[in-house]
């Protein structure tokens, strides 16, 4: 998102902080299951979005238009917060549906963090996501969209009851069902991402040759942790190519400490 709307988002995400703060993890359930209901309204009608977002109607215009159309159909607490996404400024209109989605993701992830399972759902979201990378055929069944949005998070209940937590198994449903345009790994990824912010934490992605023990677990996230000064979650990828050491990435940021890495550096000495 760019100025206006990445302003807006910050405003929209501090609110719903402060509005779950005080209620149960039930209501923080609510919020979300909810708030993908408004996304998918808004995604289905891009002249609403515009309306919705209209710079030159007032304020008070775009929140009783939003009220209008949602009372009786959520509650209080959800339309108190779009009410403060829709008399809030946006730079594109489809930017208000997308910022309807990273709440309706975090009050996932906060009812999760009241049930001591938002560890599980960073490493089922990003599990599931492997799982689907490496399997073309359930890729295709979960991406396929002349399957109906039900029958694709069918595939995934079916798959999962039992074996995720209840956010979790929302969470995959949710991609799954409303892939907005993205594939689904990148999808869950995204909600990975979101859930890592909810304690303002950062994702690693470490791809080590051999599993890591606790202990290496555990001294690798401090060291990472000590270094961009957040908290760190680590996702670990088995990877043989890495064929010793570990590599690490961070957003954008690639670290390396692998054996492949150091012959990749010693060939191009030599070719040098």
């Amino acid at each position: 998102m760019r100025g206006t709307s990445r302003a807006s988002l910050a405003a929209a995400k501090e609110r719903l902080s402060a509005a779950l703060a005080g209620g149960t993890q039930a209501q923080a359930s609510e919020v979300g299951d909810e708030l993908f209901g408004v996304v998918g309204l808004l995604d289905e009608a891009p002249g609403l979005r515009r309306a919705l977002t209209d710079p030159a109607r007032a304020a008070a215009d775009r929140i009783g238009l939003a009220s209008g159309l949602l009372t009786g159909r959520v509650g209080a607490s959800t339309l108190t917060q779009v009410s403060g996404l829709v008399g809030d400024r946006w730079s594109e209109p489809g930017d208000l549906a997308d910022a309807a989605e990273q709440l309706a993701v975090l009050a996932i992830a906060e009812a999760a963090d009241r049930q001591g399972q938002l560890d599980e759902l960073e490493d089922a979201l990003f599990r599931f996501g492997r799982i689907v990378t490496a399997n073309p055929a359930l890729r295709s069944a979960l991406s396929n969209q002349f399957v109906p949005a039900a029958g694709r998070a069918s595939v995934v209940t079916e798959l999962l009851a039992g074996k995720v937590s209840g956010p979790a198994l929302r969470l995959i449903s949710q991609a799954a069902a409303q892939p907005r345009g993205r594939s689904l790994d990148i999808g869950l990824q995204a909600y990975a991402n979101l859930a890592a912010e909810l304690r303002q934490r950062l994702v690693a992605e470490v791809r080590v040759a051999t599993e890591l023990t606790a202990t290496q677990r555990a001294r690798l996230a401090a060291a990472l942790t000590a270094t961009y000064g957040h908290a760190v979650h680590l996702n670990v990828v088995l990877d043989p190519s890495v064929l010793g050491g570990l590599s690490v990435r961070i957003g954008d940021e690639l670290i390396t400490g692998s054996v492949a890495s150091r012959l990749a550096e010693l060939r191009r000495d030599l070719a040098a």
